[in-house]
């Protein structure tokens, strides 16, 4: 069988049935599937990842042998500060003073009213504001958090990659706040759609690479920039994929999230949220949401991918965990988007942040353990929810986030009324009113 290699990769592993995106939601506690038989309980218990950097069947680390001492030096490095109180405390000064953590839990009344039933009755929902972040998303919250760790670890330049430009510009801010050089590889598919963002990232002073295609070219091509430098460059990943232990680390430094979620929850209303709903293109911004929560039982967890034009699976999309088979991509053992050939496919999605063929390689064990529920939404419904969130409550959500807003309208009719709903809002979407509005505009023609 022919496999996809990239520089990270080995070939792909054996594949399993593709995923079929469900009609009903899971609700079982005792839910098990053919490639996982473990009930939510034991996830609740079970220390993920494990020395290996496993998550049960997934993650792992799947590398050329030039990487694995570099790989080794960071897990080591990361294990460390996880128990340094003075990196604790510099981060934590930082997200607060610098990125304005905490964000709002809003309560969004209007929202909420749109999905009450004829007899008034209906969800209430909640938005985390992860958009009210320096830098318009929640980005900033990983990339203070590895800056400061590069730093420690004697690195004086940064190399990352981005898709929508949050990340970038995100890294290069924090990049001239802390004196790092800052590279940023780009796909010049997505600098055409956001150019404004680049030209940001420019003003704030990082060298900026095109790399002819999209974010999956451009990926690659910052990982052989890397491994040409591993002494001196520190490689920022802004997504929980790849080898161990990178998808930790990210998830770990985005986990603020869900923090203070439960703590605004408990202010609110004196308890938890009865249901989570995420955006999932790599998973980075779901799991700092979702990870928090992962041991209480009575909280849903809902991913939501990009469906692309369509909901058919022979369509373009970028719905890794529902329509995606097991293997292996860069780095790491999770559910991708492949061919009969092992070969990946294209992805598509109104929201660049959701084109990639890869998921987190925890998502993917907590899809297969029944501790997630993955669902889809076509464009046309993100682009809907875009439009509804700025009408009823002023607030202007990335594509990305529009998606989970978008599945309230599958969702909201299904549940008893007064349930708790919390949407994350993972980004701002003022650079994406171009696009909304040429669709608009291409639909009445």
């Amino acid at each position: 069988m022919a496999c996809n290699y990239t520089t990270l990769s080995l070939p792909c592993v054996g594949k399993v049935v593709p995923a079929v995106e469900p009609s009903t939601f899971n609700t079982n506690l005792k839910y098990t599937c053919k490639s996982c038989t473990k009930t939510l309980s034991t996830v609740s218990r079970e220390k993920v990842p494990n020395i290996v950097g496993k998550f049960g069947n997934f993650g792992g680390k799947f590398v050329a042998e030039v990487l694995i001492t570099p790989l080794a030096e960071l897990e080591y490095e990361f294990n460390s500060v996880l128990l340094d109180d003075e990196f604790k405390m510099e981060v934590e000064t930082a997200l607060r003073d610098y990125v304005g953590r905490e964000t709002p839990l809003y309560h969004a009344q209007k929202l909420t009213d749109n999905y009450k039933n004829i007899n008034g009755k209906g969800p209430e929902i909640y938005i985390k504001r992860e958009d009210l972040s320096h830098g318009g998303s929640y980005k900033m919250n990983n990339v203070v958090s590895q800056a400061i760790l590069a730093k420690r670890m004697g690195r004086k330049s940064i190399i990352t990659v981005t898709s929508t430009g949050h990340h970038g510009v995100a890294v290069a801010a924090v990049c001239a706040k802390l004196s790092l050089d800052c590279t940023v590889f780009v796909g010049t598919k997505d600098i055409q759609r956001k150019p404004s963002n680049v030209q940001l990232m420019e003003l704030l002073g990082a060298k900026v690479k095109p790399v002819d295609g999209g974010f999956q070219a451009a990926a690659s091509e910052s990982t052989r920039e890397w491994i040409e430098k591993l002494q001196t460059v520190y490689y920022l990943a802004g997504t929980a994929v790849g080898p161990h232990p990178i998808p930790t680390m990210v998830r770990e430094f985005n986990s603020v999230n869900g923090k203070e979620t439960r703590k605004q929850a408990m202010e609110t209303w004196g308890g938890t949220p009865d249901i989570l709903i995420g955006c999932v293109g790599t998973g980075c911004n779901a799991l700092g949401l979702f990870h928090e929560f992962i041991s209480d039982k009575n909280v849903r967890m809902i991913g939501v991918e990009g469906g692309g034009v369509g909901g058919n699976t022979g369509e373009l999309h970028s719905a890794s965990l529902v329509r995606g088979e097991v293997g292996v991509y860069h780095g790491a053992m999770c559910y991708l988007l492949q061919d009969g050939d092992g070969q990946i496919t294209k992805t598509q999605s109104v929201a660049s942040g959701l084109e990639f063929p890869g998921v987190s390689p925890e998502l993917s064990y907590l899809k297969d353990a029944g501790r997630i529920e993955c669902y889809t939404v076509n464009d046309q419904e993100a682009l809907d929810a875009y439009q509804r969130l700025c009408r009823l409550e002023g607030i202007v959500p990335a594509l990305e986030a529009s998606h989970a807003l978008a599945y309230l309208e599958k969702l909201c009719p299904t549940l008893p009324n007064g349930a708790k709903v919390v949407v994350n809002c993972s980004g701002s979407g003022y650079n994406d009113a171009t696009t909304v509005l040429k669709s608009f505009q291409m639909d009445e023609i």
